[in-house]
């Protein structure tokens, strides 16, 4: 029997990212759930962020796990092992399926699924609603150290969308709770904590965006020390909220430079790619000159062997710059 993981990928939306096998495929056509085989001395959970990374180039976070199924294909017999992750990433970069695409979970069993993953769909569909979230909220009057002591456990346990969304949502109410989740952010010894709090912090400043704004300093000149790419991106997609005009000159630099290095290095995520895009389009709302220098490198990506998905959103940034400059920006494809 042979141990295979997948991941039931939820977005912003919780809809579920489903994937198309090729041609020459053992399931030609057919869609799934991805993921991949584990290898030696890995652990599941290891495995499944390291498949969805290679297959799709997207970070994902874990929140909970059900019982595997046992499926033999009459050549194979495997025992599929499900994990329900959420991701911030939209545009997954396919290296190894044919098409994806983001439906609803009542829409799963619409779709043409390998036999095994059926199955998977089925108990995802029944277990929807089984998570509940915490009821104990934090106050203002908890000392800092059992603070500190509930809110890291409470993060690195958190299994469901539901329970972000609360802490997300009491950040909102607590200006020390949306402090530590920033601190948090920055540990670089703890990338788990990190990224899950930098991403609980997406939820909080979506929520509010005032939030972000005594602390965007900080944020700013951390992008310079993160070893976490995870974190980045979350630090990245709040920056593209913020009202860039409330940052100080030398801060504005600073993001500047940030984010043309994200774009010509052939190193970095699709998402932070697409975050770098937007941010400098809005500075370029403040520094016109910075259209013309954003529209070339746009068009240096387009002529690169680039993923479709940045074409695209730089396709969209490109009509926007034409707007600040009153001329054709396009491709000229």
């Amino acid at each position: 029997m042979i141990p295979v993981t997948c991941a039931i990928i939820r977005n912003e939306d919780d809809e579920i990212l489903v994937v198309q096998r090729g041609e020459k495929t053992d399931l030609p056509y057919k869609w799934e759930f991805p993921g991949g085989k584990l290898k030696d001395g890995e652990s599941e959970e290891m495995c499944i962020i390291r498949e969805i990374k290679e297959e799709l180039s997207m970070e994902i976070i874990i929140c909970s796990t059900f019982e595997p199924v046992v499926y033999d294909y009459g050549y194979i017999m495997i025992k599929l092992i499900p994990f329900v992750c959420d991701t911030l990433d939209e545009l997954p970069v396919l290296s190894e399926h044919v098409d994806f695409k983001w439906i609803a979970p009542e829409n799963l069993r619409s779709v043409d699924l390998c036999e095994a993953d059926v199955f998977v769909a089925d108990r995802y569909i029944k277990t929807q609603g089984m998570v509940t979230a915490c009821n104990e909220p934090f106050t203002d009057k908890e000392q800092s150290e059992e603070l500190d002591r509930d809110l890291k456990q409470m993060i690195n346990s958190m299994m469901s969308r539901q329970e972000a969304e609360w802490i997300s949502t009491s950040a909102a109410d607590n200006p020390e709770l949306f402090r530590k989740l920033l601190d948090y952010s920055f540990k670089g010894g703890d990338q788990k904590l990190a990224f899950r709090a930098s991403w609980i912090l997406t939820k909080a400043c979506e929520k509010v965006p005032e939030l972000i704004y005594p602390h965007l300093s900080r944020m700013i000149e951390g992008l310079k020390v993160i070893d976490n790419e995870s974190t980045e991106r979350s630090f990245m997609k709040i920056l593209t909220m913020a009202d860039l005009k409330r940052v100080s000159e030398r801060h504005q630099g600073i993001l500047v430079d940030h984010c043309f290095n994200a774009l010509r290095s052939g190193f970095s995520a699709i998402a932070i790619k697409a975050y770098s895009m937007e941010i400098i389009y809005h500075l370029a709302l403040i520094y016109p000159d910075l259209a013309h220098e954003l529209s070339s490198t746009i068009k240096m990506l387009q002529s690169e062997d680039t993923a479709a998905g940045i074409i695209a959103r730089g396709q969209i940034i490109l009509k926007k710059l034409a707007e600040i400059s009153g001329t054709d920006q396009g491709s000229g494809h």
